[in-house]
């Protein structure tokens, strides 16, 4: 009905009409959502050039700088990629409890440490990369023994204590801010961020600039250079990207900027802009970060393709020609004689075996006396024991077991074993005071260390070889070295004490003044082991703490005043996270520690100290070669 005339086949054509327009609406909707959802997800992932995304066809106007405002835009979806990392995260790392998660609510942080003035963050590090973190693995956790259910959802629980807004780069992100400062990149996009920030500013003063009657010329040379600026960034990344004479037009802008500046603005206007660009930045900055630690992280505990292929065409070549394999002549007498040098070395890492048995070799004066008592799993055994059929180190023996396959049940141990490996924790004490933070790393024996009473029961005495070690003099003098009735020699870490991680110990009894120690490079009295029977102690005290982070707390106490301490000169840790450890240290030290995430054998790894690692890799085998393992 329109000027008073009123027809029922008029009404029906415009009920068809607005009907018709309706379902346009809706079509050309359809097509559009997706193509905004589509570029708002990629401008919010490069949310670094955000600035040069902005929709210019608003900016004809004045109002076209207020109505849309980008910093919500790039805070909207870098809110986005950072809920996605998170999830990735907790995802990746193992899952806690509820009465972890009751315990952190509680505040259970502020309990680790209360003694004055240091304050300590143990977390644990998952520095050695595994075969068996390619692919998804079966849940243990109903397999192990008493105690280690629960211990394990704590491996990776990381517990913070002191003031969360001085919580410094290391503290957070861990070893990825050693690396990130060694390998710093130049910037290559300096011009650009400047634009950027230029831009910004320009924005903040525009609106109130263009509604001065007396400043037309001003204004439009403002939005001049706001739209100029706005066409160079959609098409620039990077400083080469540049058009020529950027420096005049950086120039030109902060003129207008300045005389801008000289009358009288909307401060509010002004300070909430430039509060948005300092959050946003902050946020930026933080987000990739966080992103990168996250990636360092995932590439540090992954193992390197190369050497998966290496275990693959290993495996597969084995069930090729296995029947060419002589098992009948292994030395079985040589695996139990006490008589004998007998070497522990658990790992699942076929080059790093390698590595730590030919320079233990090279350097041994009598390597007829040698036996290697290597424990893998069943992923990689049998990879393993083609390699060493393949390779000789001289004429020490190697003996392959597959941990998984063990029969301990005449032991007390119902469930079959499991691999792990020596375990490691990052420790960060930082003062109340201006004291900078001070972050260790400490190594300790994993489950499997726990049951090498009973896997050799016929041996007296054994060295505990980490994975991650060389060898650089013969070792033969620690044999006869007199232990003073103690069952474990390692080299002392006195840089963390017990009465530092006394909280994280529990209510047992100990000296507060003990020194922790480190694994690497550890002999064992296994006829003391069993007398004092610290397999079951250990147990005990794993259940007793199962609250706490991973194996550190059962480990060191389980030892504590049974460990005798070796000279330093034995070993050197600190090359898997450490930068500053000098030349003639290393040179003068009997074994090598890559303790730390940065492994040699990854590209990650400490580039000046690899090639200590690399010289005792095996040369001119045919499965390196075609795998492309670096070497």
């Amino acid at each position: 009905m329109k000027g008073g005339v009123s027809s029922y086949s008029f009404s029906v054509k415009r009920g068809w009409r607005g009907l018709v327009f309706a379902v346009l609406g809706l079509v050309i909707l359809s097509m559009l959502v997706p193509l905004v959802f589509l570029l708002g997800l990629h401008n919010g992932f490069h949310s670094s050039s955000g600035f040069g995304s902005e929709d210019r066809t608003s900016s004809s106007t004045p109002n076209a700088f207020k109505s849309y405002d980008p910093v919500d835009q790039n805070n909207h979806s870098q809110t986005v990629e950072s809920e996605h990392l998170d999830n990735l995260i907790k995802i990746l790392e193992p899952s806690l409890t509820k009465d972890v998660a009751e315990h952190i609510a509680k505040g259970a942080a502020n309990d680790i440490v209360n003694q004055d003035p240091m304050l300590v963050t143990v977390e644990s590090e998952k520095g050695r990369p595994a075969l068996s973190d390619a692919v998804p693995q079966p849940n243990h956790d109903t397999k192990k023994y008493d105690g280690d259910s629960t211990a394990k959802a704590f491996e990776s629980m990381k517990v913070v204590t002191g003031d969360e807004l001085r919580k410094s780069c290391q503290l957070e992100f861990g070893s990825y801010c050693l690396w990130l400062k060694e390998h710093k990149e130049e910037m290559k996009d300096a011009t650009v961020k400047k634009m950027k920030d230029k831009l910004f500013v320009a924005r903040a003063y525009f609106p109130t600039i263009a509604k001065l009657p007396t400043q037309d010329k001003l204004s439009r040379d403002m939005k001049q250079n706001i739209q100029e600026f706005e066409r160079i960034l959609s098409e620039s990344t990077t400083d080469v990207d540049l058009p020529p004479h950027m420096q005049k037009r950086l120039e030109k802008m902060e003129a207008v900027i300045a005389k801008a500046k000289t009358f009288p603005v909307d401060c509010n206007n002004v300070d909430k802009k430039l509060r948005q660009i300092l959050d946003l930045t902050e946020d930026e900055a933080h987000f990739h970060m966080k992103q990168s630690a996250f990636l360092y992280q995932l590439a540090v505990q992954t193992i390197p393709k190369s050497h998966h292929c290496l275990s693959m065409r290993l495996t597969v070549e084995y069930f090729r020609s296995h029947s060419s394999l002589d098992t009948e002549l292994l030395p079985l007498k040589k695996f139990i004689n006490p008589e004998l040098h007998h070497y522990v070395l658990i790992s699942n890492n076929i080059l790093a075996s390698s590595v730590v048995i030919n320079s233990t070799v090279m350097h041994s004066k009598e390597s007829g006396n040698l036996v290697f008592h290597v424990l893998t799993d069943r992923q990689n055994y049998f990879a393993m024991k083609l390699w060493f059929f393949r390779h000789s180190y001289k004429e020490a023996t190697i003996h392959l077991l597959n941990v998984e396959d063990l029969n301990l049940q005449i032991f007390g141990i119902e469930n079959p074993p499991y691999l792990t490996f020596a375990e490691e924790f990052r420790v960060s004490l930082h003062s109340s005071t201006d004291k900078p933070l001070r972050t260790e790393y400490i190594s300790v024996f994993g489950h499997t260390h726990y049951l090498l009473s009973e896997i050799f029961q016929n041996l007296t005495k054994v060295i505990v070889l980490d994975e991650d070690i060389v060898v650089q003099q013969d070792l033969t003098p620690l044999w006869s070295l007199g232990m003073e009735g103690k069952v474990l020699g390692a080299v002392q870490f006195c840089a963390v004490k017990l009465g530092q991680l006394k909280s994280y110990l529990g209510e047992e009894s100990f000296d507060n003044n003990s020194c922790t120690w480190m694994s690497g490079l550890n002999i064992v009295d296994l006829v003391k082991w069993r007398e004092r029977n610290l397999t079951e102690i250990y147990r005990r005290l794993q259940l007793k703490g199962s609250t706490r982070v991973g194996a550190l707390p059962a480990t060191l106490l389980t030892f504590h005043d049974m460990v005798y301490a070796l000279d330093g000169s034995w070993a050197l840790s600190g090359l898997g996270h450490d930068y500053g450890i000098g030349t003639q240290a290393i040179k003068k030290a009997a074994v090598l520690h890559y303790n730390g995430k940065m492994k040699p054998w990854l590209e990650l790894g400490i580039s000046k100290y690899k090639v200590y690692w690399k010289k005792f890799l095996t040369r001119g085998d045919q499965f390196m070669a075609e795998c492309n393992v670096n070497s």
